[in-house]
């Protein structure tokens, strides 16, 4: 694999970022890491026919850690800042295509993430605010063996 962009970003206490993707074909991967701070990541599976689809996965990244957490093409990813501030910087095996944005509700309760800041309290962005639950959701993914 390999990865031809690289981004970082700097958020406050509170921010939470998702379940955003790429639809095909530009499906993204992601090797994402805390530099400073400390984030809860999280990976939700949204491959149609998955046996573990909308299940997820979520782990603790900070500066003293050093984990790295490997996010698959067809999967959403999404991240709260724990925090007061975090650093958080993420590689991606495909250019961002804006035109291919997709995404899952970051509050989507049935998905049952414990983000571990309150949510009536998270700072979304307004494109964060607008995905749909992943019941409502088409998955453009499909499951593969």
């Amino acid at each position: 694999m390999a990865f031809v962009q690289d981004n970082e970003s700097m958020s406050s206490y509170g921010v939470m970022r998702g379940l955003p993707f790429q639809r095909p074909p530009f499906t993204q991967a992601k090797l994402v890491r805390c530099v400073r701070g400390k984030v809860l990541d999280v990976a939700v599976d949204i491959r149609k026919g998955s046996p573990t689809y909308g299940k997820h996965v979520a782990v603790e990244l900070t500066e003293d850690n050093h984990r790295q957490f490997f996010i698959p093409k067809g999967f959403a990813h999404g991240f709260a800042v724990l925090s007061e501030t975090a650093v958080f910087q993420y590689k991606c095996d495909e250019f961002y295509h804006p035109e291919a944005d997709g995404g899952i509700s970051i509050l989507d309760d049935s998905l049952g993430i414990d983000w571990r800041i309150p949510t009536e309290h998270a700072i979304l962005s307004e494109k964060d605010t607008k995905h749909p639950l992943l019941e409502d959701f088409d998955s453009p993914f499909v499951y593969s063996k």
